[in-house]
């Protein structure tokens, strides 16, 4: 019974001494696995550490190489910028000094334009004169010179301000017709007309005109002839039968068809 209830009383104690050993055993097996797991997750964690620095190493490398680049480009760009920037400046202080050339031609120009205007306004009161003197003059001429400066009579405005000629041919107009009526005063004009010889009858005539002064015809017979002389309405022809032998002589000399000689022929004055 002794052995029995020692026997009994120790044999509870053995499965704790067990489980201890076991659990120390267990301990003792587990902690160098865990410390590999950890050695071997700090490896993987600086491993991607350095990975990671690696990487921003070499952005910012790239990064600071592309900065670099840009900035070579830039500094060229604002070279070429400023390059254009003066030349602009050189061309708009040039334009500037034209413009200002022009201004000051521009108002020599418009006083000159004014100067011209006055100018002009004077010569148009001038040519508006010679054009109402040379219209009264047209009835005085004689019918031959009438006809040959008709060209020219018919461009003379009757009203002066209501004409679309310009200023310089309404001058030539009335140049050309005084130019024309001043050679026919100068020279021994030789015309062939239709007059009246009295009693209603008409028949061809010589004429020959003195410049402006003065006229003579003739019959072809030398039979009838009169004296003519430049009136307000026309000329006027006065009966000179008596002078018709000196007045026929004097056109056939004219026409060269006799020699050259002294006639003498009537003149009116008034």
């Amino acid at each position: 019974m002794k052995y029995s209830s020692r026997f009994g009383s120790r044999a509870p104690r053995r499965p704790l001494l067990v489980f201890a050993a076991v659990l120390a055993a267990g301990a003792f097996l587990s902690a160098p696995g865990l410390s590999a797991l950890r050695d071997a997750e700090e490896v993987d964690l600086t491993r991607a550490a350095l990975e990671r620095w690696v990487e921003t190493r070499r952005v910012i490398s790239k990064e600071r190489q592309d900065w670099k680049l840009g900035r070579e480009v830039l500094q060229d760009r604002i070279g070429v910028v400023s390059e254009e920037i003066e030349s602009l400046r050189g061309r708009i202080g040039a334009a500037e000094a034209d413009i200002a050339e022009a201004d000051v031609a521009r108002a020599a120009l418009i006083a000159q334009n004014d100067d011209l205007k006055a100018a002009a306004a004077t010569l148009e009161d001038a040519v508006a004169g010679l054009e109402a003197r040379t219209l009264a003059l047209l009835p005085k001429l004689p019918q031959p010179l009438r006809e040959r400066v008709k060209p020219l009579s018919q461009q003379i405005p009757s009203d002066p301000s209501d004409t679309k000629l310009t200023l310089s041919l309404r001058y030539q107009n009335v140049i050309g017709l005084l130019n024309a009526v001043n050679k026919f005063n100068t020279e021994i004009t030789q015309e062939s007309e239709v007059h009246e010889l009295g009693e209603g009858k008409s028949a061809e005539v010589s004429v020959l005109y003195l410049g402006l002064g003065q006229g003579y015809f003739v019959n072809a017979d030398g039979t009838a002839a009169a004296v003519g002389r430049p009136a307000d309405s026309g000329w006027m022809w006065a009966e000179a039968d008596h002078a018709a032998p000196q007045i026929l002589q004097a056109v056939q000399v004219r026409r060269e068809e006799k020699p050259a000689a002294f006639v003498r022929l009537p003149i009116v004055i008034d």
